[in-house]
């Protein structure tokens, strides 16, 4: 079930005060109340009166509780260009109560954005290619989006139905708050899985996922052996070593400052995606990564309750993958792509690992944990191979 994506639209609640202590772009500015009157951002500000900010205020205005929070330019933006690229797919029943949820600092109401769905889920996602060819899923990484398969889609759609999607929680895709519907943990994100991947495509797929959703893809996939094709991984925690998450991303975890910190858009994304690999990335890229976190609470509580499961059950996680991928049950082909620039993952019992299960390894060596955001067109081609060579047994 499809519909043609629509800028999402968010309403005003309640009026909170925010003081800034990180450093900031010149490129971002604050917008009080809509009105469209830019105020000079300063290392440390309040507001008060006619320039209170609100949880899940209009786009124009901000969001308060993203503390860079405001629309940082008047001109369209790529995240905008990106989103006029995508749809919205609907698919996972919604479980939600039907209370209304609250911000759980507060206990203020929270705004449309962060309430349940009151049927499905919305899912956004971006095709490439003609739906006659074969299909490809690609799913990102933790903190991450469809955005960052960019490069990779033109180079699928050449002969593939490429489809990259943002998960729940994340991009343009519904955020509801935790325990009002979804509660970010693996299983929910197995089922939801299932869910979208039947309404996009009919018949086999190939999987491509990335990073530590990479048990999430690997356990459907083990339900659901007949309807894969391949399953591509990129960077996944496939060792005892990668059991725990990074600094960077278990303070997103913690009692408080976890709920706070994931609220700022240089910490959410820009910090989270620079700190696991080489590269810097291009202000406009950026923007679409910081886009959820500057334009509502949402993004951050789910981060937040993301990162609280992943730390308490991320051991789990990788030995229940670990066993799925060298059980002698498991018949899908499988390929790891290692970006061997990676500074989340140690690649040290990668190469082990993968000789012991039998799986062919791939490594790339100027990547970084962010495979498809570093090398995209390389990356493309290598998985164009892949699957050519699969479906033709090259």
């Amino acid at each position: 079930m499809a519909t043609q994506a629509n800028t999402p639209s968010l309403c005003y609640t309640h009026k909170l005060q925010f003081f800034l202590h990180n450093p900031i772009p010149a490129s971002i500015s604050l917008v009080g109340n809509g009105r469209g009157q830019k105020k000079p951002l300063n290392l440390s500000c309040s507001s008060f009166g006619d320039d209170d900010y609100y949880i899940d205020a209009d786009y124009q205005a901000g969001d308060g509780f993203s503390f860079s929070g405001g629309k940082y330019s008047g001109e369209p933006s790529p995240s905008d260009e990106w989103f006029k690229q995508g749809k919205i797919v609907k698919a996972y029943t919604s479980l939600g109560s039907g209370e209304k949820a609250k911000d759980p600092i507060f206990g203020l109401a929270m705004g449309a954005d962060s309430q349940a769905a009151a049927d499905v889920f919305r899912w956004f996602c971006v095709e490439s290619g003609s739906a006659d060819n074969p299909s490809v899923i690609l799913i990102h990484g933790l903190p991450s989006q469809a955005y960052s398969y960019r490069k990779v889609l033109p180079i699928l759609s050449k002969a593939y139905h490429a489809i990259a999607f943002d998960w729940l929680g994340f991009g343009f895709s519904d955020k509801p708050q935790p325990k009002y519907g979804f509660d970010y943990t693996l299983n929910e994100y197995v089922t939801s899985l299932e869910s979208f991947i039947n309404e996009v495509a009919v018949g086999k797929v190939s999987l491509v996922v990335q990073g530590y959703f990479a048990p999430a893809a690997v356990k459907y996939a083990s339900i659901h052996q007949e309807k894969i094709d391949n399953i591509i991984l990129l960077n996944p925690p496939v060792t005892a070593k990668h059991a725990n998450l990074p600094s960077t991303l278990s303070v997103f975890s913690n009692f408080l400052l976890g709920e706070i910190f994931s609220q700022d858009p240089l910490r959410a994304s820009d910090k989270t995606l620079t700190s696991c690999g080489p590269y810097k990335i291009k202000e406009d890229d950026a923007m679409v990564y910081r886009n959820p976190y500057l334009t509502s609470g949402a993004a951050g509580f789910a981060l937040n309750a993301i990162s609280r499961d992943m730390k308490k059950e991320l051991k789990k996680y990788v030995q229940e993958m670990r066993t799925i991928l060298t059980d002698e049950n498991w018949k899908v082909p499988t390929t790891i792509c290692w970006g061997k620039r990676d500074r989340w993952l140690t690649y040290d019992g990668v190469e082990d690992f993968c000789k012991d299960s039998k799986h062919k390894l791939i490594e790339i060596p100027m990547a970084g944990h962010h495979v498809q955001e570093d090398r995209g067109e390389e990356l493309g081609q290598i998985i164009y191979d892949i699957i050519r060579k699969k479906r033709f047994g090259l």
